[in-house]
C-alpha cells in the first residue's frame, strides 16, 4: 500500500518554526490490521481541519502489521491538542488492546524545510526505538 501523500491542511508562515512528530505502530495481529487501518484514517480526516496542522502523511504496512504516521504542527499544543480531541482520542483509546509496540519521537525544523522526508522520519523512528530498548 503506497503511502497517503503529504497533505497540507494550513500553510506554515515562511521564518516560523514547526514541531514534527513521526509514529510507528505495530499490532499484534494481522487481523487487528483492518480495525486499525480504518481507525487511522478516521485521524487522518481528522488532521485536515485540526488547528495548527501544517501537514501530515500516513505511510501503512498492512502485511508487516506496521503503520507510521508523520506530521507537522505550529506548535507542541495544536499536535496535543488534535491528540486530545475527537475522533482521535476514542480512535487511539479503542487501539490500545491491538498494539504490539509504538514508538514516537519528536523534533523541530523551519517551517521552510516541510514535508520532512519518510526516510527522515523512519531514520529518527528507529534511532528512538533502539535507545528505548
Amino acid at each position: 500500500m503506497p503511502a497517503l501523500p503529504w497533505i497540507t491542511p494550513h500553510p506554515a508562515d515562511p521564518g516560523t518554526r514547526a514541531v514534527v512528530m513521526a509514529s510507528r505502530f505495530e499490532v499484534r495481529s494481522l487481523k487487528d490490521v483492518p480495525r486499525f487501518l480504518a481507525g487511522a484514517l478516521r485521524a487522518w480526516r481528522q488532521v485536515r481541519t485540526a488547528p495548527g496542522a501544517l501537514g501530515a502523511s500516513l505511510n501503512a504496512r498492512p502485511l508487516r502489521r506496521e503503520f507510521f504516521t508523520l506530521s507537522a504542527w505550529e506548535s507542541r499544543d495544536a499536535l496535543y491538542a488534535y491528540a486530545r480531541a475527537e475522533p482521535h482520542r476514542s480512535v487511539m483509546t479503542g487501539l490500545r488492546s491491538t498494539m504490539k509496540d509504538s514508538a514516537f519521537v519528536y523534533w523541530e525544523v523551519a517551517a521552510d524545510e516541510l514535508p520532512i522526508t519518510w526516510g527522515e522520519a523512519e531514520r529518527r523512528v528507529e534511532a528512538e526505538r533502539r535507545a528505548a530498548a
